[in-house]
């Protein structure tokens, strides 16, 4: 009995620790990394006695399990793979300590209700983990062309087909920005948009109405300041989508990131003719915010194919391309020479 205690939490702490150095190292977080860690201390034993007596029980040169050539094991697709694996792991070993202490065996320190809240709370934190580091990669695609698919600079034609030609040339992000059709129209294109997106690997993004974005269960949300409160979208959108915020000054983007803003958008870069009298808050705010802020920026208005070189020099990881795109008579061709801007930087 003690060399399955002794083998099972040892489980337990390795694969808690794992768990715990991709939250601190790869998702910079400071709860779940402290969580984990707590929980790793907690259940191990702490009793002096206890520890000899396993360590003295432990056969690890003659485990028969120990050299089974389990082929699954030796390789891992993804990060998010590492966490499911050693998540199970943690689990099984707390279910087999759960059930150990149901025997009265002197024992010390194993309580099977509060293992079993444990291996609860570790179905919790997979997902949790998984879904952050879904996020994590989302945001490492905020690159390059960001088509921002507004209805009256599309002057009638067909968003659907508009979203598939700019992706075709190259746009990375679509976001919808839909001001005046009904509720259930703008979830209708949200539904089908998301669809076109998923099947080309771009991401979509609702602008404003979080209800939209989170009944077409598109990638993200984006919002301002005349908006839902950055924390309060934050903490009512799942773990793994994406927030993004419209800045305009230095202390706004620095607000915003700390306040969980996955990437910033700063502007107006230029004057816009999508949104005229708009504050111009031009390159010299995109490179002070380059410097102190670490998420991915996107610029936004009066971009276009001539000045898209100088905002990339500016620092902007993404351009929010409305007209320069969407008023062309060639969408994909439009689309595709904004992308080689960003591709040749």
């Amino acid at each position: 009995m003690l060399r399955i205690l002794d083998a099972n939490l040892n489980r337990i702490g390795e694969g808690l620790r794992l768990l715990e150095e991709i939250s601190r190292f790869i998702l910079d977080d400071p709860d779940l990394s402290r969580e984990l860690k707590s929980m790793r201390h907690n259940l191990l034993p702490k009793d002096r006695q206890f520890q000899d007596r396993l360590l003295a029980s432990r056969r690890a040169g003659i485990d028969v399990g120990a050299f089974l050539n389990i082929p699954e094991e030796g390789r891992r697709p993804d990060v998010k793979s590492l966490v499911s694996a050693n998540a199970r792991r943690v689990e099984e070993s707390l279910r087999v300590l759960e059930e150990i202490s149901k025997v009265d065996n002197g024992i010390p320190g194993l309580d099977w209700e509060g293992i079993k809240r444990a291996r609860f709370r570790i179905y919790e934190l997979e997902q949790i983990i998984i879904l952050k580091l879904t996020r994590r990669q989302r945001v490492e695609r905020i690159s390059g062309l960001y088509l921002v698919l507004d209805l009256e600079a599309l002057r009638g034609r067909d968003e659907i087909e508009a979203a598939r030609q700019a992706i075709r040339g190259g746009a990375r992000v679509v976001q919808l920005r839909d001001k005046k059709r009904s509720v259930r129209e703008q979830l209708q294109a949200a539904v089908v948009l998301r669809q076109v997106c998923e099947e080309s690997g771009a991401l979509f993004i609702v602008n404003d109405n979080l209800d939209i974005a989170l009944a077409s269960e598109a990638h993200g949300l984006h919002i301002g300041r005349e908006d839902l409160p950055l924390p309060a979208a934050r903490d009512l959108l799942p773990a793994d989508r994406l927030l993004g915020y419209s800045t305009s000054t230095l202390e706004e983007a620095m607000d915003a990131e700390k306040a969980g803003a996955d990437y910033i958008a700063v502007g107006s870069i230029y004057p816009s003719p999508s949104k005229a009298g708009t504050r111009i808050t031009g390159l010299d705010t995109l490179r002070k915010v380059k410097e102190r802020v670490s998420v991915p920026l996107v610029a936004i208005g009066g971009i276009n194919e001539d000045n898209v070189p100088e905002v990339i020099r500016a620092g902007a990881d993404a351009s929010a391309v409305i007209s320069a795109v969407l008023a062309s008579d060639d969408i994909e061709g439009a689309s595709r020479r904004i992308q080689a801007k960003f591709e040749v930087r």
